[in-house]
């Protein structure tokens, strides 16, 4: 998968590639889901973790809309609402972070209240 996506992301950043996939592959403007398909819409994600103590975890995340359009945007929405009304609670500073490390249970609390996600932590089942 990793592969492919390195090709797709490499064949983007070329003109004469980037013209193919624009005109054949991906959608235009204005040709994604009707508005009532993207709000009836929902997604799940099962992500499962190795904790430095060698421990399994599994999370379930989840939202409603569509991920592509509306779930995006809200949580891009709320790190930005995160970033200019909790700097001050932000744990880290300066460097390179990514979004959940960086703003931690504040950007959670916000992605559950404001923006219809969900998250569900549980230690995941060991594999023989």
């Amino acid at each position: 998968e990793a592969i492919g996506y390195v090709a797709f992301i490499a064949s983007a950043a070329i003109p004469p590639t980037r013209w193919l996939l624009k005109k054949y592959v991906l959608p235009g403007s204005g040709e994604g889901p009707d508005q009532e398909t993207r709000e009836s819409g929902q997604w799940r994600i099962v992500l499962i973790g190795t904790m430095d103590d060698g421990s399994t975890v599994r999370t379930l995340v989840g939202g409603e809309g569509d991920p592509a359009t509306d779930s995006t945007s809200r949580m891009l929405t709320e790190s930005a609402l995160c970033l200019a009304q909790d700097a001050e609670k932000i744990p880290v500073g300066g460097g390179s972070w990514t979004p959940a490390a960086a703003m931690g249970d504040l950007l959670l609390d916000r992605l559950t209240s404001y923006a219809g996600m969900s998250f569900e932590f549980e230690p995941a089942p060991v594999s023989p």
